[in-house]
């Protein structure tokens, strides 16, 4: 089966594109309270709003002549808008075309659930009632994880070797840091607190895209003296994550799902509004993450997790209930099965 990514946002209103993708981003640095309220709102709305509406349709009526270019075997969506978007297709042109939404996080926003989508891929037990209890057959709802790279659940045969190749070093314990692929989040004061750690840890930092925070950090680093390796995009984050003894992230649903895949202890530090701050809410009551309220708590948290054996043994366990490292797998078979289902129609 040959697949092909579209961006949703190329066929939506010019404005609006302009306005989700970069506003986003824009309130996530400056106001995330703002996006927190707007986020609220429309979770506690019990009906689509006229702009919604609108921007699905509009949308969909541009993505007509490449779905009937493409004549897809099945549409899977990765995000609440363009799963919005397809519900609208289906609804206004082919009500036939399958189309299955997988839902990142470990929680569910509203603009995700539309009854005409023919299957949902979920991360938790909890999500599926919840689209249940909307109406959704529960036929079509899975609880199949969130896919990631199955490399992060198989574990390094000699964690000695990994770290040598690395450059890091053996015995002395390692903090990976990560702030998503924007490289978001108190990264540079999270490195500072790790400095008071006892005994102190090698922290790893990567940073994504963000050159700015790569260079801030490491200029840093060198005018502390401290022992710190920054990184910008890798492509093996998975040989990253089993070589730390601890991760410090964002509770972004991807990053999260990769390190529960991993068994590596998680660390929650400064959430953004919205569904990253359910997803911390969501980990941490199942116990599969420790949240450091501020990066002055940070060095007590990590602590613990390092030299409380404790600690370690229950986030691992509690990891292990949550984790999918299968995932890919299982929504892959889903996929596929959709697709056949859709061409005997």
């Amino acid at each position: 089966m040959r697949g092909e990514v579209v961006d949703s946002y190329r066929y939506a209103a010019s404005l609006f594109s302009k306005v989700v993708s970069d506003g986003y981003i824009g309130m996530v640095r400056t106001i995330p309270q703002v996006y927190g309220f707007i986020y609220d709102r429309a979770e506690r709305a019990t009906a689509a709003g006229g702009f919604r509406v609108w921007a699905s349709e509009f949308t969909s009526r541009n993505i007509r002549g490449l779905m009937e270019r493409l004549r897809p075997s099945v549409v899977v969506c990765t995000h609440a808008f363009p799963c919005g978007v397809m519900a609208a297709y289906k609804r206004l042109y082919d009500p036939t075309v399958p189309v299955m939404g997988i839902v990142t996080d470990f929680v569910v926003h509203p603009f995700w659930i539309y009854r005409n989508i023919d299957a949902y891929a979920v991360a938790t037990p909890e999500i599926r009632a919840a689209l249940v209890g909307r109406g959704i057959d529960p036929a079509r709802v899975g609880v199949d994880g969130i896919p990631v790279d199955p490399r992060f659940g198989i574990p390094a045969p000699d964690r000695g070797a990994l770290r040598e190749a690395l450059g890091l070093p053996r015995d002395a314990a390692v903090a990976l840091v990560m702030g998503g692929g924007l490289g978001l989040g108190p990264v540079a004061t999270t490195v500072r607190a790790l400095a008071r750690t006892s005994p102190s840890v090698t922290p790893v930092v990567i940073v994504g895209k963000n050159r700015r925070l790569e260079h801030r950090v490491a200029e840093e680093a060198r005018r502390d003296g401290a022992d710190v390796r920054v990184l910008g995009f890798v492509e093996n984050v998975f040989d990253w994550m089993h070589a730390a003894d601890v991760l410090i992230t964002k509770p972004g649903g991807l990053s999260t799902s990769e390190a529960l895949a991993v068994g590596v202890p998680l660390v929650l530090l400064k959430p953004l509004p919205g569904q990253e701050e359910r997803n911390a809410r969501y980990l941490v009551s199942r116990g599969a993450a420790l949240r450091a309220a501020r990066a002055s708590d940070l060095s007590h948290v990590v602590d613990s997790v390092l030299h409380d054996e404790r600690v370690a043994q229950r986030l691992h366990a509690s990891a292990a209930q949550l984790a999918h490292p299968d995932a890919a797998e299982r929504v892959a078979a889903r996929i596929a099965e959709l697709a056949r289902a859709g061409s005997a129609v």
